[in-house]
């Protein structure tokens, strides 16, 4: 689906971007991983590519929870730099790269914390998430004749780091999705393979739900 396709995954060392890394590869990509944690990094990659054709800007964080009230200027700047900022200076350089190899594919990691839902005590990390979807439909915009396409994946909960290990917050989380469960990482990496692939070739500009049924559940 992908053959001698490069992809770039960002927020790589782990989670979402840990599983489509490895599903990216398995798809017949040349994966390039990026992630703070190196040591996790260099359990996944081994080799180096040029030209690029597609990429994942996955990296995310929520940051310390709370009410705007209470919340520090300190976590608002953070949970913006890496949600945000981090995927508009990606694509600075992602887009030069991918008109030099006559188009490709953009996805980030948005969420349904913003766009269907409003969760309390995650203000930073809702406006920061909803940014993004707006950010995706200008690039969408600016580029689709240039043959780029640039999608947001908006998961579910998810069963990784970031949702902690705590099994009453997870039965909580369970129950707040049509499906009553949570995803696993390799769900939403399916999700973002169909985005990066061909097969979405007509699919540009889009918010894509992998919500497990979250924001049609209002009960």
């Amino acid at each position: 689906m992908l053959t001698g396709k490069t992809i770039i995954v960002t927020g790589a060392s782990s989670g979402i971007g840990a599983a489509a890394a490895r599903l990216l590869a398995g798809a017949g990509a040349n994966v390039v991983l990026g992630a703070r944690r190196e040591a996790r990094l260099d359990a996944l990659a081994q080799k180096r590519f040029g030209g690029l054709d597609g990429a994942f800007n996955n990296a995310g964080t929520t940051g310390a929870l709370g009410p705007v009230t209470e919340m520090s200027e300190e976590t608002w700047r953070e949970v913006f730099e890496v949600n945000l900022s981090s995927a508009f200076h990606a694509v600075r350089y992602q887009i030069p790269a991918l008109r030099a190899s006559g188009g490709g594919a953009l996805v980030f990691t948005s969420s349904f914390v913003g766009h269907t839902i409003g969760l309390p005590g995650m203000a930073a990390y809702a406006a920061a998430k909803a940014g993004l979807i707006g950010l995706t439909q200008v690039l969408a915009v600016e580029h689709g004749a240039e043959n780029i396409r640039v999608n947001a994946l908006l998961p579910g909960g998810t069963m990784t780091e970031m949702a902690g290990t705590d099994p009453e917050f997870h039965a909580h989380v369970r129950n707040m999705h049509a499906l009553k469960r949570m995803a696993a990482p390799e769900e939403i990496a399916r999700a973002a393979l169909f985005l990066l692939s061909d097969q979405s070739s007509f699919v540009t500009g889009s918010a894509v739900l992998a919500d497990g049924g979250n924001s049609i559940l209002k009960m």
